[in-house]
């Protein structure tokens, strides 16, 4: 389907154009009739697909229509910082012709960006993108008022939960009027899931699109390799010069910061992502990345959502997530709107078994092999039936009889 099908308000129209937006995704395609036409929705679609268009364009279209708001018209929740940003950024694009206002609302900054957050609030904005915290934060310093409230949109539900923001949600929810039209927008589709849209929205349309499998595009591949090994492979695939571009995805915290230290001396700028950086940070990282000026971004699953990176030409998943769902959301930083890209996974003797349930999931046996660079030397042998190893060292506890 095109845009111009969609009869989208002329200012919107405009911008959509002006950015060369012609042509609507399968999950726009089935998702924006049925917000034009008032209804709540469950949408379930990967990564990558072009979900936040699907609501922000609808939405923006109704503000269009609609001419002047009061307060707030439209919430959308969002469980990071860097999605909150993503999602605004996108508004103004799509806005750019239109009178629409947003603002993004998140936590992390120094207080001068809190008090020009409130600031812009108190002058009116008509979208408010926000994390659950810090809209919170603003609810009880009473610096919003979510009485007006239109549409509430819930984007990357999932991860929200998985956070532990439940009742954030539904504290956020008893704020807004009843009579509104709720989005909700996940990359799964868990029990959880199902049980927050029924507490929240009503009569919903549901819509189901390629759950949990990778971009088409994406080349996927395994080596064994043992803990020792991993980072010397690692070096020899980043220093081969293939690769423009590339984000590692490590389990802990610590690793990442090892991995940037171990990483300097392979000719490639090489910067760590994580928690403890501040917003600051964060940001100047995230745009020397899309230009390029750093090559190498490290990271745990933070930065396996949110953000938005064109043209990134490998995924190196350091270790094997524990949730094969994650696996997807990794990978998918590579191969976005129709390009190509790699995904390369390394594989300890001790993740077979995680390793088992992401082929499972995903329906796709993955290529391996343990014959690593001759100065590596041999990883260990892939075994398809394998069950969760104990730890190196582990010993069998003793069992004591009660003496009578």
């Amino acid at each position: 389907m095109e845009f111009k099908e969609l009869n989208f308000h002329p200012t919107l129209s405009e911008g959509l154009e002006m950015m060369g937006f012609l042509k609507a995704t399968p999950i726009q395609t089935e998702a924006i009739p049925k917000i034009l036409d008032g209804k709540d929705l469950i949408a379930c679609a990967q990564t990558g697909t072009g979900k936040t268009a699907a609501f922000v364009l609808p939405v923006l279209h109704k503000i269009a229509i609609g001419g002047e708001t009061k307060g707030v018209n439209t919430l959308i929740i969002a469980p990071t910082r860097e999605l909150v940003q993503q999602i605004d950024q996108q508004i103004e694009g799509f806005s750019y012709f239109t009178n629409a206002s947003s603002i993004a609302i998140y936590g992390g900054g120094d207080g001068a960006a809190w008090e020009q957050q409130k600031k812009a609030i108190r002058a009116g904005v008509d979208i408010l993108v926000a994390t659950p915290g810090r809209l919170i934060a603003l609810l009880n310093s009473n610096e919003t008022q979510l009485d007006n409230v239109q549409h509430l949109v819930l984007d990357e539900a999932d991860r929200m939960l998985d956070m532990g923001f439940h009742d954030d949600i539904m504290r956020i929810v008893k704020q807004l009027p009843q009579k509104r039209q709720t989005l909700l927008f996940s990359a799964t589709m868990p029990p959880k899931i199902k049980k927050l849209a029924g507490a929240i929205l009503n009569n919903p349309e549901e819509i189901s699109l390629s759950i949990s499998k990778p971009a088409a595009g994406i080349s996927q591949k395994a080596f064994l390799a043992h803990d020792n090994q991993k980072t010397p492979l690692l070096k020899f695939i980043l220093g081969s010069g293939i690769y423009e571009t590339a984000i590692v995805f490590a389990g802990k915290k610590d690793k990442v910061k090892s991995l940037e230290r171990d990483l300097k001396d392979i000719g490639m700028s090489v910067k760590a992502f994580s928690s403890d950086l501040d917003q600051k940070e964060r940001e100047i990282i995230m745009r020397d990345f899309r230009a390029k000026k750093v090559q190498v971004l490290i990271g745990t699953d933070i930065i396996s959502r949110g953000i938005d990176v064109e043209n990134i030409s490998l995924v190196v998943n350091y270790d094997v997530p524990g949730d094969p769902e994650d696996y997807v959301h990794r990978i998918g930083r590579t191969a976005r709107a129709a390009t190509k890209g790699e995904a390369i996974t390394f594989i300890n003797d001790a993740d077979m078994e995680k390793f088992n349930r992401i082929e499972a999931l995903i329906e796709k046996s993955i290529m391996k092999t343990n014959s690593l660079p001759n100065q590596i030397g041999q990883g260990p042998e892939y075994e398809e039936n394998a069950r969760k190893r104990k730890p190196s060292g582990f010993k069998k506890k003793k069992s004591f009889k009660r003496r009578n």
